[in-house]
């Protein structure tokens, strides 16, 4: 394998702001369009094409473990780096997915990680009669089964659930690190989904923990007015679906608030899904529920999610547009990088947001050729 380094120069203040203005003006995919840029170009469209590809596709663990062996340092400071690596990889993501038969979960494990973990319902009659597993190498997802199928049903459900967020890790923490509960937005009955949340998840968690740990999604936007309003050809709500979702999502906010006291806004999207012998639906703010999903998780863990995010471009084309989800979830990923290499104040040069996403950070060696190599991943992965 021939292997390229990434050579970082010094750049001045005020290149750097110029660097982030043109930044903000030119957001195509976080691609380097600047003559003075921080990145050799021609290096990161390298890697972006070895390692993007679905066929070969190499784990970001690996990528960073190759820029510290080949970084022109002491052994010492190698060794330092790689034990800090590993400590990292051995880090495992659990989180739990919640929710109402027909909500839509297993359609949202699908369209958000890199496996098909899960046959997608579409019947009437639920397709998980327990808690499922399903592992990605540190990425474990519990899909629960669905609520609402009957009162003895749901009381076996729900003890299964509170053992499950009691239960302790290898590290004597709790084994869950978060809960995404998926409601159906087209759904006017969610008084199951409230009970769940108000009298489940918040007092097992503990309402502190509950604040950053359970994240609440709507799922199925697309019909939430019975499929009208609905723009197919831009994949994304008209206004009049854009207000409607708006208050079903204050009205959510404002029952568990009521139940609860906590404010915990939920986040409107649809995971797309294909009924038997249909066309497959286009997911919209997928990228938004990754990117809180992701700010969710403790930095240290957060690599375990970005080996294994869905690489179908499709998926993270179509969302709101309110904020950079995109770019923030490169920023989150980058942040654990940093953590992982630097000794917080590295030797080198000084970059802008371009590419860590995080200006005024100073970079260089091992950990701008890192960066670069994370970079490359995420543009194969998001387009």
């Amino acid at each position: 394998m021939t292997v390229k380094n990434i050579e970082i120069p010094v750049i001045s203040e005020d290149d750097l702001k110029k660097i982030v203005e043109e930044s903000a003006a030119k957001s195509v995919c976080g691609e380097d369009t600047h003559k003075n840029d921080a990145v050799d170009s021609e290096a990161v469209n390298e890697k972006e094409k070895s390692h993007t590809r679905k066929d070969e596709r190499v784990s970001i663990y690996d990528l960073l473990e190759e820029e510290i062996m080949k970084a022109d340092m002491p052994e010492a400071d190698k060794t330092k780096r790689l034990s800090r690596l590993l400590k990292i990889r051995g880090r495992k993501v659990n989180i739990m997915l919640a929710g109402a038969t027909g909500s839509g979960k297993s359609s949202t494990i699908n369209a958000l990680f890199n496996m098909e973990v899960a046959k997608v319902g579409v019947g009437v009659d639920p397709e998980t009669d327990c808690i499922a597993k399903y592992e990605l190498d540190n990425l474990t997802i519990w899909d629960t089964p669905g609520l609402g199928d009957g009162v003895e049903n749901d009381e076996r459900i729900t003890r299964d659930i509170i053992r499950k967020l009691n239960e302790l890790g290898e590290d004597l923490n709790p084994l869950i690190d978060m809960v995404v509960v998926i409601l159906d937005a087209s759904s006017k009955d969610l008084g199951t989904s409230y009970d769940l949340i108000n009298k489940v998840l918040i007092p097992c968690l503990g309402e502190e923990a509950a604040k950053t740990r359970i994240l609440i999604a709507l799922n199925q936007s697309d019909i939430a007015m019975k499929g009208n309003h609905w723009d197919s050809e831009k994949n994304e709500p008209d206004k009049v679906l854009k207000d409607f979702l708006k208050k079903k999502a204050d009205s959510v906010q404002k029952r568990i608030k009521e139940g609860t006291g906590l404010d915990i806004k939920p986040i409107c999207y649809c995971a797309g899904y294909k009924e038997e012998g249909g066309e497959q639906r286009k997911p919209y703010n997928l990228t938004k529920l990754l990117y809180y999903i992701v700010k969710s998780i403790p930095k240290d863990k957060r690599l375990a999610l970005a080996d294994n995010i869905n690489d179908d471009k499709d998926n993270w084309l179509y969302d709101d547009k309110e904020e950079d989800y995109r770019g923030g979830t490169r920023t989150g990923f980058c942040d654990t990088v940093w953590d992982c290499l630097s000794d917080g104040a590295s030797a080198g040069c000084e970059i802008g947001g371009e590419i860590l996403g995080i200006p005024g950070k100073i970079v260089g060696g091992v950990i701008g050729g890192a960066v670069g190599a994370i970079k490359g991943v995420f543009c194969g992965i998001f387009g």
